[in-house]
């Protein structure tokens, strides 16, 4: 009897979708499995950065910087719809690292990665009129360097969704409930939101459940590991755009980490994040009142406008599954990954993975699939480098405004630009031929229309308002409470038996 497919996946994250990507553009027949939503969890958790990771220099981790820097340079060129170049101003606070060591760590991070697009760092003097409107007048000196901010959520959808077109088998609110090896195959048994169990088999299975890596590993596939994961939360705050911050801020804080301070969706500043240790995942879902502190703490010290509670918009918090490498510091546990393969007898192979870091998702899938070519011989090579994702089939997105703006030149530009920055190429799938806001149906919000949450729907996985809000879009930014409220209720109207 021959496997219905040669990989079962579990887990929606960035690493899930980015395998079965990979997988199944190789020849490979992909089953993934989600319980919740893609991207649901620590996927769009992050602070929304392709990076290096400039103070991963202090921990010695050049492989994973020089790994990273480098995906930083394909992710601009295959996804450049929801990639966008970054400044990074950092202030100089003589209280903290020293300046000849800021300047040592800026020029291994320009050059250790290789050939870069991005502008180099360079030193900078305050009060500067390019950057730096923000800061306290304290702060005479610091450095400029550039990185990449990402949509989180749209990267992990848009890597399910190619997946899906190269025939992979995409199951969301779908939970894996048992897998075990029978009578030379991997039997799995999957459970819908509505209770329904089917059994589907398989050569191989793949583990990345994220936050609950060990939990599918003991209680799915009833094998022990001696590998262990580090739940570390991360907290986020999001306030309207600081004055003059059209650039990001990296700044130093006194327990020598440092917090970012991002613009976001033009009218907001993103800040975070934290670091703290949880034993339970419960501990993870809201951030705390010290947390809040904290972050708001780190920006005032620098800062001249003061954030209070009251400018806080919006906050999100989440769980970073950190493979533990034994560090007591939360700040100091590796972001690298570990790949654990176990098979039976040389056959059947499950592969787990702990850990790992949104830049490097696609290098992660690329291991991945090394470690299963054994059992693939057939494998076809590497390709995701080259390919754009679905939407970012585009030389220059500056240009592809452009075009858009000359064809729906009755729609407005900030709709259109929100728009192209979800979609690429494929807006038109969902502008079609309207001439007017009107010919999208009812307007929920400035940048979110009937029209998009039907193509949503029907094409991206979405089901509640939140997974349209949230993860495929961040129109919830800036929508009242009515508006919200009436995305769920047309949501519930158009498929009432998904919810």
């Amino acid at each position: 009897m021959t496997p219905d497919h040669d990989i079962v996946i579990i887990g929606g994250g960035i690493n899930g979708c980015g395998i079965a990507r990979d997988a199944a553009g190789r020849g490979l027949k992909v089953l993934l499995c989600e319980r919740d939503d893609i991207a649901a969890h620590t996927s769009s958790w992050s602070s929304k950065l392709i990076h290096g990771g400039l103070r991963y220099l202090e921990q010695f981790e050049f492989r994973l910087v020089r790994e990273a820097l480098r995906e930083r340079e394909v992710l601009l060129k295959i996804a450049p719809h929801i990639t966008r170049p970054l400044s990074f101003v950092l202030p100089h606070d003589k209280r903290m690292r020293p300046a000849w060591m800021l300047q040592v760590g800026l020029w291994l991070y320009d050059n250790i990665g290789g050939p870069i697009t991005l502008p180099k760092s360079q030193a900078v003097t305050f009060p500067n009129d390019q950057c730096g409107q923000s800061l306290k007048p304290g702060y005479k000196k610091g450095f400029i360097y550039s990185d990449l901010q990402v949509d989180d959520s749209r990267l992990t959808l848009l890597n399910a969704l190619s997946a899906k077109e190269k025939g992979a088998t995409i199951l969301t609110r779908t939970k894996c409930v048992s897998a075990k090896r029978h009578d030379g195959m991997w039997r799995v048994v999957l459970q819908d939101h509505e209770g329904v169990r089917t059994e589907v088999t398989a050569k191989a299975v793949v583990n990345a459940a994220g936050p609950w890596v060990k939990e599918v590993a003991e209680d799915v596939l009833h094998l022990k590991t001696k590998a262990t994961i580090r739940w570390v939360k991360g907290s986020h705050i999001v306030v309207p755009r600081l004055p003059g911050a059209s650039h990001a801020y990296i700044l130093q804080n006194d327990d020598k980490r440092v917090i970012f301070v991002i613009p976001l969706a033009d009218k907001y500043s993103l800040i975070g994040t934290t670091d703290v240790t949880v034993r339970t995942l419960d501990a993870a879902e809201q951030i705390s009142p010290k947390e809040l502190d904290y972050l708001l703490a780190a920006v005032n010290r620098y800062m001249t406008t003061t954030l209070t509670y009251a400018d806080v918009v919006w906050t999100y918090a989440g769980v970073r599954p950190l493979y533990d490498d034994g560090e007591s510091n939360p700040s100091q546990v590796t972001r690298d990954y570990t790949l654990q393969v176990m098979d039976a007898e040389g056959q059947l192979p499950l592969l787990t993975v702990f850990g790992g870091k949104i830049t490097t998702y696609r290098e992660l899938a690329i291991h991945v699939l090394e470690k299963l070519k054994p059992w693939f011989p057939g494998l076809r090579g590497e390709w995701t480098a080259t390919e754009p994702l679905p939407g970012g089939d585009t030389p220059s997105v500056t240009a592809l405004f452009n075009g858009l703006q000359a064809r729906y030149s009755g729609l407005p530009k900030d709709y259109l630009f929100a728009l192209l920055r979800r979609h690429g190429t494929r807006v038109t799938r969902i502008l079609g031929n309207a001439e007017v806001v009107e010919d999208l149906g009812t307007r929920f919000g400035p940048h979110l229309t009937q029209r998009e949450i039907d193509y949503l729907m029907a094409e991206e996985w979405a089901i509640t308002a939140d997974d349209i809000l949230w993860r495929r879009t961040k129109a919830g930014l800036g929508m009242s409470a009515d508006e919200k409220r009436a995305v769920a209720d047309y949501v519930f109207s158009v498929a009432p038996g998904r919810m």
